[in-house]
């Protein structure tokens, strides 16, 4: 086994964490279900990759993600930093505050209520065996999702996962309810005291030493805060510490991170963000995918989201990162057993050296997704799989005819023209024909299939069209009016998600590094003086503005032959 440890960074980050382990959970129940499809038993997904087996301090066995959570303290909701597991303690509650000696004046919050759902959750798990019978229990799953459609204020209010004590953690100093945490520059507390960096790397250490031959990190960060400059500093130290170990970035933002500046002082401070931020991550990971667009409501004519609800956003990206993870954990099968569950299994090193080893060796990525992906027809159809892709990575170019191009598929639980799922080799044979039928052809394409799909757990936003079925089939079109449908009619979805190291990356790159030269290097400028007030000297930004063009050159071999007659 490969194992696989995950890293999540600050608000929205988490909320998209909190539906990927919920689709994870929702396996694990499904294939002990000897009522639920039979394809979610023959999944072929070895799930020890991504938890681990462990007993409670009173012996009773566990099964949890192998997990590191950052977040601001407050942001837990009704969930103990302890997790689930074990019991909380106040000192473990409580910040370390070494600068003062004198006396302290406490103030206790409120506790925030469990919702509806997670009462009914901690009612189930105090009396399994109770039934109310399936009328009842019908009744009571719709209230619990209408409560959660308009309810969640917290990533916890949805979470129905079990969480290492080791996995939870709050920093002090960057409360959700105030003190503005919106730019690189507001972490330099944070990330300033060591006693708090020093934690995570504990939590993390004691997650990875346990691994037997652990194959990556997932790190997921809310980059479009403060959070970026925590990610930054901890990743650094993942650097130094796991030296072999890939680590592969996920940078997500909701919609609402997209406001309009209110004056020219914040468009600078935000055209430096964002650079900073790319400069930064960028340098201390292996592949980056940039997720979030300023809006996702016309993502798809399928889907019926709302931007204003972080609940329905985050679910969106933490399906594709779902579907991206499925070839880390396919488990190794005879060729038989291979060729009817599961094909193209990889790991997370062999993905970075595929996208960022080849053709322009890039190594941000844009992400596309289906979600629902369409039945299989024929590939003149404008329905086909890779027709209905859509990207979720920003600011990058319409344009699909890069012959250096390298990309990574992922299609599971794709059903054929007749409803029935699909075998791995009409996917496969499905995907190839349209490859061959594109005008320009990627220099590489890897594609991994698995038969399962996924799974659509009860705390899961009603975002689907009235024209998706109860198998995530499309049914036609749909009615005007109709509601929007959620987890109690429709049990799963076929998905489709692609990775592309293109040159249609290159303006997400072009305009932070064009924010840097202009707003940054140049002497006097406004930016200048917000970068010496976020603690960069001009050695260092200098330092950040030719990474950043280094990472354009591969699209423009001419930047080098300038680079050249300067010197």
């Amino acid at each position: 086994m490969r194992e696989v440890v995950t890293v999540q960074v600050g608000g929205f980050a988490n909320f998209v964490g909190s539906h990927f382990w919920n689709f994870q959970d929702e396996l694990l129940g499904l294939a002990d279900d000897p009522g639920a499809d039979p394809v979610f038993r023959t999944a072929a997904l070895d799930m020890d990759v991504l938890y681990r087996a462990g007993e409670t301090h009173q012996s009773v066995a566990s099964y949890c993600p192998r997990l590191v959570s950052v977040g601001s303290r407050g942001s837990l909701g009704s969930l103990s930093s302890s997790g689930t597991l074990g019991s909380s303690s106040a000192a473990a509650d409580e910040p370390n505050i070494f600068t003062w000696s004198g006396k302290v004046t406490k103030s206790v919050a409120k506790p925030h209520e469990r919702n509806l759902f997670l009462q009914s959750l901690s009612e189930e798990e105090q009396n399994p065996s109770s039934s109310d019978g399936q009328n009842n229990a019908s009744v009571e799953d719709k209230d619990l999702v209408a409560n959660l459609e308009n309810g969640v204020k917290f990533w916890t209010d949805y979470s129905k996962v079990q969480y290492h004590p080791q996995s939870l953690y709050e920093l002090y100093g960057s409360w959700t309810d105030f003190d503005r945490f919106d730019n690189y520059g507001t972490a330099k507390e944070v990330v300033s005291e060591w006693s708090q960096m020093e934690e995570m790397n504990e939590r993390l250490r004691f997650f990875v030493e346990e691994c037997d031959h652990i194959q990556g990190i997932q790190f997921l960060v809310d980059d479009s805060g403060g959070f970026a400059s925590v990610a930054a500093q901890f990743l650094e130290s993942i650097v130094d510490d796991y030296t072999n170990t890939p680590v592969m970035l996920y940078c997500v933002r909701n919609p609402d991170s997209y406001g309009s500046s209110r004056n020219q002082c914040e468009t600078i401070i935000r055209s430096l963000h964002d650079a900073v931020s790319l400069s930064k991550l960028s340098y201390y990971c292996n592949l980056m995918v940039p997720i979030g667009l300023p809006s996702l409501s016309y993502l798809s004519p399928l889907l019926s989201i709302k931007d204003e609800k972080h609940f329905h956003s985050s679910a969106i990206c933490a399906a594709a990162m779902h579907s991206l993870s499925i070839p880390f954990r396919l488990q190794h099968v005879g060729p038989a057993s291979d060729s009817a569950h599961s094909s193209g299994k990889l790991d997370i090193g062999e993905l970075v050296h595929i996208l960022s080893d080849q053709g322009r060796q890039n190594m941000i990525t844009a992400l596309d997704v289906a979600m629902p992906a369409p039945s299989l027809t024929d590939r003149t159809d404008l329905r086909n799989i890779q027709r209905s892709l859509h990207s979720l990575t920003p600011e990058i170019s319409d344009e699909d005819e890069d012959p250096y191009a390298v990309e990574s598929m992922v299609v599971h639980g794709v059903l054929d023209a007749g409803g029935k799922r699909a075998s791995i080799s009409q996917v496969k044979e499905s995907i190839c024909s349209a490859l061959e039928g594109r005008a320009t052809k990627p220099k590489f394409s890897h594609l991994s299939v698995s038969r399962c799909p996924l799974p659509i757990p009860l705390p899961f936003p009603s975002i689907f069209s009235s024209s998706v079925g109860q198998q995530g089939e499309i049914l036609g079109t749909s009615h005007a009016g109709a509601r929007p449908k959620g987890p109690l009619a429709v049990g799963s979805v076929p998905m489709a998600a692609r990775l592309r190291s293109s040159s249609a990356i290159a303006p997400f790159i072009e305009r932070r590094s064009a924010s840097l030269q202009r707003l940054g290097v140049a002497r006097g400028t406004l930016g200048s003086q917000v970068l010496h007030d976020w603690g960069f000297g001009r050695e260092e930004v200098e330092d950040m503005a030719e990474h950043l063009a280094k990472m354009l050159r591969p699209f423009y071999p001419e930047m080098d032959l300038t680079s050249d007659s300067d010197d």
